[in-house]
């Protein structure tokens, strides 16, 4: 909380050393970080592509996202104070179930040369499909109880604690967003009607069948739309929002505007508002067929209306919180 000396607010503290991180979490992330040099150096010697990119590619990425998103939740159930018993073991359960998957992962790309999503070709491929999607259930269920938690809880001030709710429930959206990508494609249905089968159920590509040219490193499409965009990005909110929170606090220390938890909670507030409507916006770009990289005109207007209200809304709080920070001097000085 922000206390007051005279009329000016005291620099606001950074969150005080937290607890223990919670262990299955962190030995999940240093043996993703393991994996990754493994998967780096897979990458320069396995000359094999599966869908046109490097073998290694999906399960790197796969990798880097998971241990981005174990460490984060790792330290965000130390912030805990309220029920950790429950928080433990849903971070287990959330560790387990990644641990799961980038076993599916690894084992059905690399070391089976299958593609990994969508396919229902053989008896195991359909066995290792559903596994992980009831294993990303699993993971999803547990973090929504840890959002649940952590919504009651009081860790750190005012503006960190809506930016782990917001992070929570933006990257419990982002997680659902995948959903998307099982939608049968127009082909997919024709060959059901057909025949009664189809050995490839849905893509995260629109307009344009998966495995066309990609963007360097991510593979998004250059073609057509691609669902991965706002899935990744949802799923990541999980570390830019907290980060914009103990960003604010550094500032803090330099810029007396944002001392108060006010302006800086507003802050938060307006950067997950920004941060969800480009998530939609990117997804309503792909369900439109249409790439990235090559936005149209509808889409470069509903981005520039997000960025311009994006900025009145900033503009509108740092203006008010300098007022406010003026007058508290004027009337310091006059006292």
């Amino acid at each position: 909380m922000t206390t007051m000396t005279g009329i000016h607010p005291v620099v606001p503290a950074l969150p005080g050393r937290p607890r223990r991180l919670h262990r299955p979490l962190m030995i999940v992330t240093i043996a993703l970080t393991v994996l990754a040099l493994v998967g780096i150096a897979g990458a320069l010697i396995d000359d094999r592509q599966l869908l046109g990119h490097p073998i290694w590619m999906k399960p790197l990425k796969f990798t880097i996202s998971f241990a981005a998103y174990c460490a984060t939740l790792a330290w965000l159930l130390s912030l805990q104070t309220k029920a950790r018993r429950l928080g433990w073991w849903m971070g287990t359960v959330v560790a387990a179930g990644i641990a799961a998957e980038m076993v599916l992962i690894v084992g059905q790309v690399v070391v089976r040369g299958r593609q990994l999503h969508f396919n229902q070709s053989t008896p195991a491929d359909e066995m290792i499909h559903n596994i992980m999607a009831l294993t990303i259930y699993i993971v999803w269920t547990a973090v929504l109880v840890i959002a649940i938690q952590l919504l009651f809880d009081k860790p750190g001030d005012k503006a960190l604690r809506w930016s782990i709710r917001l992070a929570l429930g933006t990257t419990l959206g982002g997680m659902l967003l995948g959903n998307l990508m099982f939608r049968p494609s127009p082909a997919q249905e024709q060959a059901i009607e057909a025949t009664g089968r189809q050995d490839f159920l849905g893509g995260h590509s629109v307009g344009v069948e998966d495995g066309g040219a990609g963007m360097p490193i991510t593979g998004w499409s250059t073609e057509g739309g691609d669902l991965r965009i706002g899935h990744f990005l949802g799923i990541h909110a999980l570390q830019l929002i907290p980060l914009v929170a103990l960003g604010l606090l550094l500032l803090a220390r330099r810029f007396p505007v944002l001392r108060p938890e006010g302006p800086r909670t507003a802050l938060v507030g307006i950067t997950a508002a920004a941060y969800g409507g480009l998530i939609w916006l990117v997804t309503w770009q792909a369900d439109r067929g249409e790439s990235l990289v090559h936005p149209g005109r509808t889409t470069l207007f509903a981005a520039g209306l997000l960025l311009t209200a994006t900025i009145v809304a900033l503009l509108a709080v740092l203006g008010r919180a300098r007022r406010t920070t003026l007058a508290s001097a004027g009337i310091s000085s006059r006292s």
